[in-house]
């Protein structure tokens, strides 16, 4: 089920990455991504900043990384 799932994730972060142009005609601007990222490109930016998340997050599922991903980052910091 994972590889579904991360295979889906991918190609959703894919999608986003190539087709920015497209979802920012059809879902509109992102104010904060336009105030702080850039002028006129930000929203575009910000499109594919998640696109690429959606890529990692999806390649961490299929090779079933994400125990040794998230203990390598943030499991220092919860752990005493």
């Amino acid at each position: 089920m994972r590889f579904l799932l991360g295979f889906a994730l991918a190609g959703v972060g894919v999608l986003l990455v190539i087709k920015s142009e497209w979802f920012m005609q059809n879902f509109g601007a992102i104010p904060w991504a336009e105030e702080h990222l850039g002028t006129s490109g930000g929203s575009r930016l910000m499109y594919k900043l998640i696109g690429i998340g959606f890529i990692f997050i999806g390649f961490v599922l299929i090779t079933n990384l994400t125990d040794g991903f998230l203990n390598a980052t943030v499991g220092r910091v919860l752990v005493r």
